[in-house]
């Protein structure tokens, strides 16, 4: 008998960035066989990386970035997780999840699998509420509402534009935070999603991510990280920094919780601590910076207010340090680089006609 067909099958990307052999993809083959597959590979073009038989896929290297985006290839990072956003802008799909080559398929507490790509669908598909804080989180989940109090205007919610998994076993910690909690391990599973609020800004993972690329694809650019860079680890940061100022100028909404995946491996604390360092004391300016961030309300889609966002960067945050004045330019050229390659898609203008 065939499989059933996936939600999504033919809308949806795996975007997957590696340096090594994908075997992990063969706990995932239940899960992500049928649908297309996009993977970034990073380091030595020159090495050969086995994927599994029987998956859908498509590679680029290091050379195929060069050769597709020309002198813009400078926008995407080397030597470094964040060039998976190379991914995202060549995927011709309405939805991406992207996962790191180290997560595992995770167990819920009965022991059954999580499909954790069909819970980022259902994420993605069913309304945020940011506007307004629901005490049961996610009222469009199974055996959950409104509760009394929640404001009837309020209740249609908001497209979403952000499904943000968690992690079972090894934590997404900082270096300091690894250095002194070398053995911790996350065994809590808590069964919830709910709506990052409006406002607020929250850390986010880019190894279990699921987003609406319609929506919001031009605002995921990871930075400049790696290679070159005086900075490691805030690629994904940075992108959901930027994503969440702008999500809530569109009126669209962000989720976080459910579902999880298994972390099979730390990094090296020290390693990271070296690649942290600089941002650990310039996120002490970079979220005041974001949490003061404003958009003018000609600003109608993604590209106009990532654009506008760059030049806020480049003025307030150049200041901090000149890595911020070539990042802002980098921003500008990344938006440059996606508008190329996807001519005449202008992402999601305000989701309800004017800026709030």
């Amino acid at each position: 008998m065939a499989a059933a067909t996936p939600l999504l099958k033919d809308e949806l990307d795996i975007v997957i960035p590696t340096i090594r052999n994908l075997d992990f993809l063969e706990m995932w083959r239940p899960f992500f066989e049928q649908y297309h597959l996009i993977i970034v590979q990073d380091g030595d073009p020159s090495k050969t990386i086995k994927v599994p038989e029987g998956f859908d896929y498509e590679l680029y290297n290091r050379n195929d970035i060069n050769k597709i985006l020309g002198p813009k290839a400078s926008c995407i990072s080397f030597k470094d997780s964040a060039c998976r956003c190379f991914g995202y802008m060549v995927s011709k799909k309405k939805y991406i999840f992207t996962i790191d080559d180290d997560c595992f398929v995770a167990k819920d507490p009965s022991g059954k699998e999580i499909n954790a790509l069909a819970q980022h669908i259902q994420n993605l598909l069913s309304p945020s509420t940011p506007a307004f804080f629901n005490t049961l989180y996610d009222p469009f989940r199974d055996g959950a509402d409104f509760v009394r109090g929640y404001p009837f205007s309020l209740r249609e919610g908001v497209p979403t534009a952000v499904s943000h998994g968690l992690w079972l076993n090894i934590p997404d910690y900082d270096a300091p935070t690894q250095l002194v909690k070398p053995l911790e391990r996350n065994s809590r599973y808590v069964d919830a999603v709910l709506t990052i609020p409006k406002g607020t800004l929250f850390p986010m993972c880019g190894m279990n991510l699921g987003f609406n690329r319609d929506l919001i694809g031009p605002a995921m650019y990871f930075g400049l990280m790696g290679d070159g860079q005086p900075i490691g680890r805030y690629d994904d940061m940075w992108a959901g920094w930027c994503v969440k100022v702008i999500c809530d100028h569109l009126g669209l909404g962000v989720k976080t919780g459910l579902p999880y995946i298994w972390h099979s491996k730390a990094s090296n604390p020290f390693v990271n601590l070296k690649k942290e360092y600089k941002g650990i004391f310039w996120q002490e300016e970079i979220i005041p910076f974001f949490q003061a961030a404003t958009l003018p309300k000609e600003c109608t889609t993604v590209q106009q207010c990532y654009i506008e966002l760059s030049k806020q960067v480049k003025e307030k945050l150049g200041k901090v340090d000149d890595y911020f004045v070539k990042l802002s330019d980098a921003m500008v050229t990344w938006i440059e680089a996606w508008d190329e390659l996807n001519p005449g898609k202008d992402s999601a203008k305000l989701a309800n006609g004017s800026a709030k």
